[in-house]
């Protein structure tokens, strides 16, 4: 195993931009998921998305993005949607040649979320 963070492995700033960009296409182009983003700031919401991934991957990246409850609260999120945002992620990490382990570890930080995000 590298000494090096899953966010070097990765590729960095550049690899993970990749990944959100294509993540948000996915995300926005499902009819059951594109109403949650109407009315959101998408360029903020994506530069989160990048420092969330950056932060949980290693990189010299701290989230400061808010408690998950409260930012997702209004939202009223079910969990058949967070799962399919969740796949669109892992997708879009493997679609950017992002190995089996390092999507791993980025999942199981986003699996750590549900309860949160969900509101439990």
């Amino acid at each position: 195993m590298s000494d090096q963070s899953v966010y070097e492995r990765i590729g960095g700033r550049e690899a993970v931009d990749a990944v959100v960009d294509d993540f948000y296409d996915r995300v926005l182009t499902d009819p059951q998921l594109v109403g949650y983003f109407e009315d959101t700031p998408m360029a903020e919401l994506r530069a989160h998305q990048v420092q969330f991934i950056s932060s949980v991957a290693g990189g010299p990246v701290e989230y400061d993005g808010g408690d998950m409850r409260e930012a997702h609260a209004h939202l009223d999120i079910d969990e058949p949607d967070f799962d399919a945002v969740a796949r669109y992620l892992e997708a879009a990490l493997r679609e950017n040649g992002v190995s089996e382990e390092d999507t791993a570890t980025i999942m199981d930080e986003v699996a750590a979320l549900k309860a949160p995000v969900l509101n439990r």
